[in-house]
């Protein structure tokens, strides 16, 4: 399992790459590029998670409900 620390670098260069609009982060001698904003984005809620969890923090989860009909 990865430290805290390193989790925490990590999340710090997965959101710089997705705010500059690239796939692509590095982490100290790795190179990880996404397929899509989407990917990258569920890495970035992943760390989040992982992050929460090693702080003994509670995760969070939300709950969007949708419907078919307009109830108005």
């Amino acid at each position: 399992m990865t430290d805290l620390p390193t989790m925490q670098e990590q999340l710090t260069e997965l959101r710089a790459a997705r705010a500059s609009g690239v796939r692509r982060a590095e982490f100290r001698d790795r190179t990880v590029e996404y397929r899509s904003d989407t990917e990258l984005a569920a890495a970035i809620r992943d760390l989040e998670t992982r992050i929460a969890a090693a702080q003994g923090q509670p995760v969070v989860s939300v709950i969007r409900p949708r419907s078919a009909r307009n109830w108005t």
